[in-house]
């Protein structure tokens, strides 16, 4: 019996445990091993790291902290939760567990564009292809920018980006759902907007290369990808807890979910996707935990 099993081995879960083994509270954390972070190339957001840090560097001490402090890790998948008398029973691919609460932090999962995988990681890895310009929309200033996603999310990350770059470009997969609106505020960032859609996609060593379906051939520096992104909520909701429009976790100021001793922080939930947000929703989430365990 766990006084917390944590679904998820990103920074919001890392963070929860650490909190949690300081706590003196058996932990155990799930990964899959699916979390954004592990493709960052390098972060400079990150206060304490000023020459940046990347995901994965940032995960291994991330995880050497947590089980500094008792945290277990085990590589695995959750299958699903049940309430039992006690608290919670989480299945897993070899086995079943028992735990007094649960977090959920399994994050998000990007919508990616029409990319061969080992191009896609290729490209992530050299910063061709970004999803974040919150991230590090600073490393492409004045460089000849690409977003992916001609839709009410596209225009506002292009107008985003447009602060950093005098050359944005807003793409299509395939087809222009833009409102009069976001026309009327991509013309007036200078924003230029092709209506033809791709109809490849590739890299090489510096550039971004797309062939439009009129013919058109162009190059940029780097390319966005707002085509949005899923929540892991999968888990939570066949448990029964509540879940936004857009599939997120509903949880209350303390991390908590509609059902008791379920929480939830980290991208799944609504908000900032950002590591700090995360780090700080897991330690709300870890605190109340430990206070409602206390109870």
């Amino acid at each position: 019996m766990y006084d917390c099993i944590i679904i998820g081995g990103g920074p919001a879960g890392l963070t929860a445990a650490t909190y949690l083994g300081r706590f003196l509270r058996a932990t155990l954390v799930i990964d899959a091993g699916a979390g954004r972070a592990a493709s960052i190339p390098t972060t400079h957001n990150l206060i304490g790291f000023p020459e940046g840090i990347s995901g994965e560097e940032l995960l291994s001490r991330m995880r050497q902290h947590a089980v500094g402090y008792g945290a277990e890790l085990v590589s695995d998948v959750a299958l699903g939760i049940m309430q039992s008398k006690t608290g919670f029973a989480v299945g897993m691919s070899s086995r079943t567990l028992e735990a007094r609460t649960v977090l959920l932090a399994p994050g998000v999962a990007n919508h990616r564009p029409n990319l061969a995988q080992a191009a896609h990681d290729r490209g992530v890895s050299r910063g061709l292809i970004r999803y974040c310009p919150i991230c590090d929309a600073y490393e492409v200033r004045g460089k000849r920018v690409a977003v992916l996603g001609c839709s009410e999310h596209g225009a506002a990350e292009a107008i985003f980006v447009r602060r950093y770059s005098e050359t944005v470009t807003l793409l299509t997969e395939e087809s222009v759902q833009l409102s009069l609106a976001d026309q009327a505020d991509l013309a007036d960032g200078g924003i230029a907007v092709e209506r033809a859609a791709i109809q490849t996609l590739s890299i090489n060593d510096d550039d971004v290369l797309v062939r439009l379906s009129d013919g058109q051939s162009l190059s940029f520096d780097t390319l966005y990808v707002a085509l949005g992104s899923s929540g892991r909520s999968e888990l939570a909701r066949v448990a029964g807890a509540s879940l936004s429009a857009s599939g997120c976790i509903i949880v209350d100021d303390h991390q908590r979910t509609s059902i008791s001793g379920l929480f939830a922080a980290g991208d799944v939930v609504e908000g900032l996707d950002q590591i700090a947000v995360a780090a700080g929703q897991a330690a709300k989430a870890a605190t109340a935990i430990h206070n409602l365990l206390l109870e």
